[in-house]
């Protein structure tokens, strides 16, 4: 298939940068974008009507990732972040071969886990669709041959935080049932390979303890943005204040109040059908 070409002109610089996730959990990515490239204007996509991706097939995956990824290319956007690990996994190759932008994904970070582990003991929480693809596999190929890493998928925790539940029983419950296992393994650092888990870091902290490292990703993203749009002179040069839309495809009534909890401000919202 040949790449979907982006319009190429002299207000490129000007274009904003789309987002898009399984859900709300890239918006913790978001966050990172904004506070890096404050005049960068962002379209944040939550395909959380499929939501989530982790029990889904790869085609299946896909086939959303390049629904969401036209709808943004329509958009005039000049970048692209897969805010999401499990599409990360399961498209990202396609979407490059594609799409004729620059696009950044996410991984667990396994390679910073095992260089801040003292113990060599890392532990990985994530979706079951991230810890069986082929791109995890590779990851601890490359950065756990010399650490222990065990994984734990968790089932059921991104549907909570879809729903805004980041503080609830049923949420502690699950956080303590998935963090047991590492912890009894002696996991001294745990990675979140999942965007939406960084709303619940608080909890986990709670769980693990404080001798115990969280390392998440989005940082890490951001700057991998800044350096790609660097790098094409894609950097916009204004220094007006600029604008964030999101768009959802959510079912939830909540949809909203959720978004904007999770953003920490008021947010222009638009349903996407």
């Amino acid at each position: 298939m040949k790449p979907v070409l982006m319009p190429k002109n002299n207000t490129m610089t000007k274009n904003p940068i789309g987002v898009m996730d399984s859900g709300v959990g890239g918006i913790s990515v978001l966050k990172h974008i904004h506070a890096l490239l404050p005049n960068e204007p962002l379209i944040y996509v939550a395909d959380s009507a499929h939501a989530p991706y982790g029990n889904k097939s790869q085609e299946e995956i896909k086939q959303r990732c390049f629904a969401v990824a036209d709808f943004l290319i329509a958009q005039q956007v000049k970048a692209l972040v897969v805010a999401c690990n499990t599409a990360t996994a399961a498209a990202i190759a396609d979407m490059r071969a594609r799409y004729d932008l620059p696009i950044i994904g996410m991984e667990p970070a396994v390679k910073p886990a095992a260089t801040a582990s003292k113990n060599g003991i890392i532990g990985v929480l994530a979706t079951v669709g991230t810890l069986q693809s082929a791109q995890f596999a590779a990851l601890l190929e490359s950065y756990g041959r010399n650490v222990e890493v065990v994984t734990q998928g968790c089932i059921g925790l991104v549907e909570c935080i879809e729903r805004g539940e980041l503080d609830t029983e049923h949420t502690k419950q699950l956080l303590q049932q998935y963090c047991a296992p590492l912890l009894a393994e002696g996991a001294d650092t745990i990675v979140l390979g999942c965007t939406h888990y960084p709303f619940v870091r608080e909890l986990i902290e709670q769980i693990v303890g404080k001798s115990v490292t969280i390392i998440d990703t989005g940082a890490a993203v951001a700057k991998q943005l800044q350096h790609k749009l660097s790098e094409q002179s894609s950097l916009n040069p204004s220094t007006e204040p600029a604008t964030i839309q999101f768009v959802t495809n959510s079912p939830h009534i909540q949809a909203n109040k959720v978004i904007e909890s999770l953003w920490g401000r008021p947010a222009k919202i638009q349903r996407l059908t």
